[in-house]
Formats: structure tokens, sequence, C-alpha cells
């Protein structure tokens, strides 16, 4: 059962809005600072930075959502958690789709699972008004459905990386083969990088996240012309 909740909670059909969000690609891509040549080495990257970024967060949540010994001290911990990642997010436009993915998905897995410490993380979050992210969200129903914590990181940056490819196969000439092999080509660096993340002790006052290409392109989504994505 744990195995069929993660792969439905991991389906990019999932009803929260992931497939309408690129993150900036779409600007990217409009600007010719990002083409087929360049995708691979750009995937490589975005993986090496922003998906431990935001895989150190899940990881960090899954970790606060297994010690139940106290839940209202653990779901502020997971407020604060929210907080800090938010202050990472520079541009507005992937800050507010990181937190409406976020937000959706909480509230979803709350009504489908009844899991207690889920309801208190959506009550908590509702009360405070503090916006809740996408990968601090999954780290903590990973945790509340008793899923193993390599299987939800490993869950979560693939369908990270899925929807990147799939926003790609609508902005660039990307064909479906070239897609799958990309996406069959960085799993290693995937399950290396998830490896990282679990044997890592993450010290939230060290983290970093350096993207300033993705930064720009977010700010400068707004401005085009015609868009296929909300940011």
């Amino acid at each position: 059962m744990k195995l069929l909740w993660l792969l439905q909670l991991s389906d990019s059909a999932l009803p929260v809005g992931a497939m309408n969000q690129s993150f900036g690609l779409e600007n990217l891509v409009a600007e010719e600072s990002l083409n087929n040549d360049q995708l691979e080495t750009f995937l490589n990257a975005y993986l090496s930075e922003v998906g431990w970024f935001e895989g150190s967060f899940c990881g960090t949540a899954y970790r606060l959502g297994t010690d139940a010994a106290d839940a209202e001290f653990q779901v502020q911990q997971w407020l604060d958690l929210n907080v800090r990642f938010s202050a990472f997010k520079l541009a507005r436009e992937g800050r507010v789709a990181s937190a409406t993915l976020g937000r959706r998905f909480l509230g979803l897995v709350s009504k489908l699972s009844q899991a207690e410490i889920l309801s208190a993380a959506l009550e908590g979050a509702r009360q405070t008004r503090v916006e809740v992210h996408h990968s601090v969200v999954f780290g903590l129903a990973g945790a509340a459905l008793g899923i193993d914590e390599e299987a939800t990181l490993l869950a979560y940056l693939h369908q990270t990386l899925t929807n990147l490819v799939s926003a790609c196969q609508r902005l660039l000439p990307l064909g479906q083969t070239q897609a799958t092999r990309l996406l069959w080509e960085l799993k290693p660096m995937l399950a290396a990088l998830v490896t990282e993340v679990c044997d890592q002790e993450f010290d939230l006052n060290e983290a970093t996240c350096f993207a300033p290409l993705l930064e720009i392109g977010s700010m400068r989504h707004p401005s085009l012309p015609t868009r296929l994505f909300i940011s």
C-alpha cells in the first residue's frame, strides 16, 4: 500500500497543478537561453543545485514528521522550515508557484489519508497564513504515511525532474524518445543525490541555493506576450 500511495502522490496527473508550472523555463526558452543541445547540461546543473536544496528541505521535513512526541511543537518547527524555504525563493513567481503546489498537495493528501499530523499541519498553515512549499509538504507526507525516507526523496525529485522535462517537451522540439533518454540517463545522478541527502546532517544555517538564471527567468515570465505556463 505504501508503494501504491507513493506512486499516486508522485504522479504528474495528481490534481495540484504541477503541469501548469515551468518555474522560469518558459522565459529561458523564449529568450533563447535554453535549447535542446543545452538541456542535459541544464538538468544536471538543476539537480546539483536546486535538486540538492529542495531535497535537503524535503528530508528535513520528513525527519520532523517521524518524531510525533509533541505534535504542536513539531508543527511549529515545520512551519518555520517553510518560512526558511520561502526566504530562498527570491523571485515572487517561483515562490508563489512552489507555495501553490504545496498548499494544494497538503489539502489533498490530508483528505485522502486523514493522517493526524497532516491535518495539524494544514490547520497550522491556515491559522498562521504561512506559505507551505511542495518539497516541505512532500517530506512531511512521506513520514506521515510511513513511507521510507529514501523512497520519499526519490519520488519527489523524480517527479520534479519529470515535470521539467514535460515542460520542455511543450516548449522545445523535444521528442518522446529524447525525453525518455534524458530521464533514463539522469537517474543515476538523482539516486546519488538522494543518498547524499539522506546521509548528511543538514544545517539550515548553512543552506544555499544559487540559481540566478532561473530566478531572472521567473521574474521576466509575466512580461511574455503569450504564455503556456503560470510561472
